[in-house]
Order: C-alpha cells, then sequence, then structure tokens
C-alpha cells in the first residue's frame, strides 16, 4: 500500500491533487453543507480547499498527511476546541460530520491509504500583505502572548496525543534536508548549515525545561498562519501543534518580519508573558532551528526550489552570524553574494 502523499516530482504532485480533489467530494458528501464552492487553497502538510456554502458560511476541508494519526488529529481537535470555549479564542474549531464524526477516513484510488480528512469552521480574516505596521507587529506579540498563557492553562485527558518538536525532530529535520541540500545549496553551504545544526543541538542539551518556558506550542506559528481581520491577529492551522519551547513559536513568527518588527513583536509578548535573559539569549537559537525545518520541509518540493535559492543570500548571512556568536535578530544584516544556486555555488563571505 503506498502513501497517499507522493509530491516530490511533479508528476507524482499533479496525481496527488487529482486524488485529492476527488478525496475532497467524496467527504463533502458526508456532511450537511449546501456547499458551491470548493476552492483549492495549498499543499503542505495537509491539503486544504476552501469550501462556500449557499448560506454564505465558509470552511477548512483539510486531507492529512500520511505521518497524522487519528489520535493526534483528535487530540488538535480538543486542543483548539478547549481555546475556543474555554479560553475564548478566535481559532478554528472541528465540524461533525452527519454521523457526528470529526474526523473521516476517506477511500482513495486502489493501491494508495486512505487519508484522514476535517473540516474546519473559518476563520475570517487575511494574512499579511503588504507593509507591516508597527502595530500590527505588536499586536502579533500580544496574540502570541495569550495564546501560550491559554495553553498553559490546558489539562490534557489521558488519551491526548501529540509529537515533541526538540531534539530529536530537529535530527530527522537535518538529516531530511541532507537528501535534498544539492538542489539549492553549494557543499561549502550545507557545510554551514551542518555546523550551525550542531551548535543548536549543544545549545537544546543546555536549557533548563521548565512549565515556564516549555509546554504545548502551535508548532508552526508563521506570518502566513495568522490573519488579521478589523485590525486583530488571529491564529490559524495548527497542524503542528505539539509540545516544544515556546520559543520555537515565537522565532517562527519573527522569521517573516524585519527587524524593526522582530522588536515590536517581543515588545508586545513581553507584556504578556515574562522572559528571562537566558531566554532571550536562546532566541537566536530558535531561530536558525525554525529556519532550517523550514527549508527541510520545503526542498522536497521541485516547485519551491526557485524560493529557496532566492533566500540563501540572507538565510547563509544569518547562519554565518550565528556561527560567529554575532547578535542579528534586530539589526539590519549585509547578505552574502552568492553565483548561483546549484551546488556548484561560490559563497563570498
Amino acid at each position: 500500500m503506498q502513501d497517499f502523499f507522493q509530491m516530490d516530482t511533479d508528476e507524482k504532485r499533479s496525481s496527488l491533487l487529482a486524488r485529492a480533489r476527488q478525496v475532497a467530494l467524496s467527504a463533502l458528501e458526508q456532511y450537511h453543507l449546501a456547499w458551491e464552492h470548493i476552492t483549492f487553497i495549498q499543499l503542505s502538510d495537509s491539503i486544504t480547499y476552501k469550501i462556500e456554502t449557499s448560506s454564505g458560511e465558509k470552511y477548512l476541508l483539510r486531507i492529512h498527511a500520511d505521518r497524522c494519526t487519528k489520535e493526534q488529529i483528535r487530540s488538535e481537535l480538543i486542543l483548539l476546541q478547549f481555546l475556543s470555549q474555554e479560553a475564548g479564542m478566535t481559532v478554528p474549531t472541528g465540524l461533525a460530520s452527519k454521523d457526528g464524526a470529526c474526523i473521516l477516513e476517506v477511500a482513495t484510488e486502489e493501491g494508495y491509504r486512505s487519508p484522514y480528512v476535517t473540516i474546519m469552521r473559518w476563520v475570517e480574516g487575511e494574512s499579511p500583505s503588504g507593509e507591516m505596521t508597527d502595530s500590527d507587529a505588536y499586536n502579533m506579540g500580544v496574540m502570541a502572548g495569550k495564546l501560550h498563557d491559554a495553553v498553559a492553562q490546558f489539562n490534557p485527558p489521558g488519551h491526548f496525543v501529540r509529537p515533541t518538536s526538540g531534539a530529536e525532530s530537529f535530527r530527522e529535520e537535518v538529516a531530511r534536508l541532507e537528501k535534498y541540500c544539492d538542489r539549492f545549496l553549494s557543499d561549502a553551504a550545507w557545510g554551514m548549515y551542518r555546523s550551525a545544526a550542531d551548535q543548536i543541538l549543544a545549545s537544546l542539551a543546555d536549557i533548563n525545561k521548565s512549565n515556564d518556558n516549555y509546554g504545548l506550542i502551535h508548532g508552526d506559528l508563521h506570518t502566513g498562519n495568522i490573519v488579521f481581520h478589523d485590525g486583530m491577529p488571529f491564529p490559524i492551522d495548527f497542524g503542528r501543534c505539539s509540545y516544544g519551547y515556546y520559543l520555537y513559536d515565537v522565532a517562527s513568527t519573527i522569521l517573516g518580519l524585519y527587524p524593526k518588527h522582530r522588536a515590536m513583536f517581543m515588545q508586545g509578548y513581553l507584556q504578556v508573558r515574562s522572559l528571562t535573559e537566558e531566554d532571550l539569549q536562546h532566541l537566536e537559537t530558535f531561530f536558525v532551528m525554525v529556519m532550517i525545518g523550514n527549508y527541510a520541509h520545503h526542498a522536497a518540493n521541485p516547485t519551491e526550489i526557485s524560493n529557496l535559492i532566492g533566500e540563501q543570500p540572507y538565510a547563509q548571512a544569518i547562519i554565518r552570524d550565528f556561527l560567529r556568536v554575532e547578535p542579528f535578530l534586530f539589526q539590519v544584516i549585509k547578505p552574502v553574494e552568492i553565483e548561483s544556486g546549484s551546488s556548484n555555488a561560490t559563497i563570498i563571505i
């Protein structure tokens, strides 16, 4: 039986998307939804579609990756229900099917595993685009702080299962990146990435884990997973929620911000939650950890390679400063010069 998700070539990706649309249509038949439009959103950890109904309601249909177990998906829905009902946060929540199930296993083409499908209530808003304001960045920091405060109050039931984001998962990401690194990194650049990974693992081993700095996190809180409505930000897409350090979420968001807005985000976060001097020292470690993890995630997708190559002048400048133990988070850094994006690239540092 083959995995449902196969996308390491253009041909496999096209075949996957064709299977996925049929799965989505089959799943919709099992809900009391008078839907009129289904629109593909993206292929990432899951395949997502926007569902619009005749009454004007909107929903998000997710086809989950093969690595996601039913228990993990159910646990995500339990957490979201808590955040919505108990903590009063605006987050996506699961919708039950005609038979009361919140998770469906939908049959697909013969020879492929049947994927799990969920439908979530839509969170209205738009992801940041164009020039972000200082107040946008500040409010995102406040939102992240409130999210971490809320999950710290969550008491998971005994059957609650979510993965862990830490040293072991990072080792797996580095190993996955190594398989595809020659698509966008030179040998010299990959050597820098390896050295940075070793430095990150050494730092993780030195962190004192406590209830103040570790718990359930969003796990993928980049700016694309934050929507603004009436000027206020709301987190979406909790598909990677996991146990990890809260700084991982902080780093995930500020990775996509300019240095001045990283500072504004931190001001907002610190209005809600306190960080120690040691926490702030470790933030750059998590920043580079998230960056490498993102590349590991996207490198297998051929359509992402041009973007990865385009990001390298700044990514490798960040890694350079990280290895030199030179601060880089809150100041503009000079990009390195890269002659090409191939494995024969020359990096001028």
